[in-house]
């Protein structure tokens, strides 16, 4: 019988670390729901992270693959783009039509991991409220923006 070896074909990058990290988030309870599909394919979009990439992901979190990075990775710590980056998810997910506590917790948890500070994130609200004023959506956005400061608090 043939054993057959998994090669790792993902190439570590700030958008795929991120994806990981979140993607743990919502495996610690060995149970991923519908919503934290919905946010997880969002965070991808935002974030980069190829179609094709995300079943090695959820490998790697699994352990079935080792992770592309190392402790004390280039791609820890906050980093410049990470408003923007944040800002992108967000605005997916304020966009998307289905909006529960499981995505919420995954963009606070992705808040977290880039260290995103309360002044920055104060602008991205500012810049969001700026949009709505000439977005067709802007109206459901805001009120999907306060519903998630009210759950995330900053």
């Amino acid at each position: 019988m043939f054993s057959v070896q998994r090669i790792m074909t993902l190439q570590p990058t700030r958008g795929l670390y991120l994806y990981l990290e979140t993607l743990r988030v919502a495996f610690d309870d060995s149970i991923v729901t519908d919503d934290e599909a919905q946010i997880l394919h969002i965070l991808a979009q935002a974030l980069g992270v190829a179609p094709s990439d995300t079943a090695e992901c959820r490998s790697v979190v699994e352990g079935d693959l080792p992770s592309p990075f190392e402790e004390g990775s280039e791609f820890e710590g906050h980093q410049m783009g990470d408003a923007t980056t944040y800002q992108s998810a967000l605005i997916a997910a304020l966009d998307d039509d289905i909006i529960s506590e499981d995505e919420w917790a995954m963009l606070d948890h992705l808040r977290r991991i880039i260290g995103l500070q309360e002044n920055e994130h104060a602008l991205i609200e500012e810049a969001i409220r700026a949009m709505s004023e000439v977005d067709e959506q802007g109206h459901r956005r805001i009120e999907r923006l306060e519903r998630f400061l009210t759950v995330c608090p900053y």
